[in-house]
């Protein structure tokens, strides 16, 4: 391996030496740099156990070397051993991302390791998530052509990432789209945008099964399009899947289906937006045996907002992949300057309305829904189910009272069924909680602030209470220190009020970062774009050093 990474630097340090003797033109070499360290003890009212390693890390370097039309690179990663939360599967260090693109004409390939996303990504999208420890990169070879003005085509061909490894699966795919206004410069007088895409996927894995005859090549297929006219503007896709049999979906042989649509319209001051999203059974992956988030060969988009108080991500929500129907609205409006409401700076209003059901699901013949080996069940594809996964609504109102002072108060009522949602063990039922927010920013002096955050949550399922205070001091652009404690004041439990208090600071300089923490972090899950991890509870020290040129 440490001959890899020579043989692969002296490619991006050494090759631009040897093209000088041609060429004045050096190209450009850049990249970036992480490291997250972890030190975590044992802590029983938490329920953070020891770490024998005594301190964990994660971190990653990219060098990327660009010249003219051809650019090469390579990503080197170490666990030793992975922070909590992250698969240990990770442990150990190596090359896991190397590839060389060229471009000439019209025609753009690459090999080696690459990210790519056919239309909204609900058939085939790879791509990486670092704070989830998410990453099916594809390993083989991608093919981009123009083909004429508004016509673009792209071919990928492959293995995604497994950890150190790759997956089983071979995925093969491609897309094609149209943007006619380019194809047909004579409709731009009628002012509307208009494009069409359509995508073919497949993935082929040897039949080792000794039960069961199931299907090695399974395919799926998209179609798209998106209408852009002055303020409005409308986009949907729709994916079929074959039949294809898995651990996630317990092998029945059902057809899969997926349909997104969005609508959305903005003025100055003014935004609305409506989405409506279904899924059944579209689990698509490259090795039928894995489960939780890996070897996904698609994304399947959770029609929620995503939160960053602290509170309101005690209860967030992760796709369904077996079946949902979910519907979202959001609403923006901003007072203007001068109304009465607006003041003298104008006073922004942000709501969101998002429910979650499951899908509509009878029995075929005598046969129980969903028994293993069968062909599952039928499924009307109009009725929503009984069941509500998830709902909430959250209204957020952001005003600047003076130059100095700004504050932001948010509002948002969940209800959280345990029962289907993947998250916290152990707990059943429906989470009703109503959470609170108060943040507020206060500008001391030129390149000082002050920032703070009151959060309350009320509930009377899981563990109740909770409430969080925080407060932060900036020294713009270098230096910020932050303290903050999360108290279940309304534990059942007595033993589990805990405090969860955590110190934070931060220096900044150009390009490079130093954030370093240290306290509890309580058990829960993490979720990004409806993609979770479950994060174990910890008590100590962390650190993170980035840093890019």
């Amino acid at each position: 391996m440490i001959k890899k990474l020579f043989a692969y630097t002296f490619l991006l340090i050494g090759c631009p030496t040897i093209v000088l003797a041609q060429d004045s033109d050096l190209g450009s070499l850049h990249g970036n740099f992480q490291a997250d360290f972890q030190s975590s003890k044992e802590n029983e009212a938490i329920g953070s156990n020891e770490v024998p390693e005594k301190l964990l890390m994660n971190s990653f370097a990219n060098f990327n070397y660009t010249r003219g039309n051809f650019s090469t690179g390579f990503r080197y990663e170490s666990y030793a051993n992975p922070i909590l939360g992250f698969d240990p599967r990770y442990t150990g260090e190596g090359l896991t991302y190397r590839y060389a693109q060229y471009k000439v004409n019209n025609l753009d390939v690459t090999v080696g390791n690459y990210y790519e996303q056919f239309g909204s990504g609900m058939i085939f999208r790879c791509y990486e998530e670092r704070n989830l420890g998410y990453d099916n990169a594809m390993d083989g070879v991608r093919v981009k052509y123009k083909l004429a003005d508004g016509v673009n085509v792209k071919a990928v061909v492959g293995r995604q990432r497994l950890f150190f490894e790759l997956g089983e699966g071979i995925v093969r795919g491609i897309d094609g789209e149209i943007m006619l206004n380019e194809a047909i410069p004579s409709l731009n007088d009628i002012g509307t945008q208009i494009s069409f895409g359509g995508s073919f996927v497949s993935k082929f894995q040897a039949d080792d099964n000794t039960v069961y005859n199931l299907p090695q090549n399974v395919g799926a297929y998209a179609i798209r399009f998106n209408v852009n006219k002055g303020n409005w503007n409308l986009n949907a896709e729709y994916v079929h899947k074959d039949n294809d049999p898995s651990s996630v979906n317990n092998f029945i042989y059902q057809e899969g289906e997926a349909l997104l649509i969005n609508s959305s319209y903005s003025q100055k001051g003014f935004g609305v937006s409506m989405s409506a999203k279904r899924i059944d059974n579209m689990d698509f992956r490259s090795d039928r045996a894995e489960t939780f988030q890996n070897l996904n060969i698609n994304f399947l988009p959770a029609l929620t907002k995503q939160h960053t108080y602290a509170l309101a991500t005690i209860y967030p929500y992760g796709t369904i992949t077996t079946g949902e129907m979910a519907y979202q609205g959001e609403l923006s409006y901003k007072f203007k300057k001068g109304s009465l409401i607006g003041g003298k700076y104008g006073t922004r209003i942000f709501t969101n309305f998002s429910t979650v059901y499951n899908i509509q699901k009878d029995q075929v013949g005598d046969t129980p829904i969903g028994q293993e080996g069968t062909l599952g069940y039928e499924s009307d594809f109009f009725t929503i189910g009984e069941d509500k996964f998830f709902q909430e609504f959250s209204v957020e109102i952001s005003k600047k009272v003076s130059k100095k002072l700004k504050f932001t108060g948010s509002y948002i009522n969940t209800e959280y069924n345990s029962d289907f949602i993947v998250g916290y063990r152990g707990l059943k039922g429906t989470v009703y909680a109503n959470i609170f927010v108060l943040e507020t920013q206060y500008k001391i002096k030129p390149k000082h602030s002050i920032r703070s955050e009151i959060q309350l949550l009320k509930t009377e399922q899981h563990d109740g209470d909770w409430a969080m205070a925080l407060i932060e001091y900036t020294i713009s652009p270098h230096y910020f220190v932050a303290v903050q404690d999360m108290y279940n004041y309304g534990n059942s439990d007595e033993e589990k009020q805990i405090h969860y208090p955590v110190l934070s600071a931060g220096y900044n300089n150009g390009t490079t970062r130093f954030a370093a923490n240290y306290g509890r972090q309580r058990a829960g899950i993490f979720c990004v774009g409806g993609v979770c991890r479950e994060i174990p509870a910890s008590d100590g020290f962390t650190l993170s050093i980035t840093s890019s040129f």
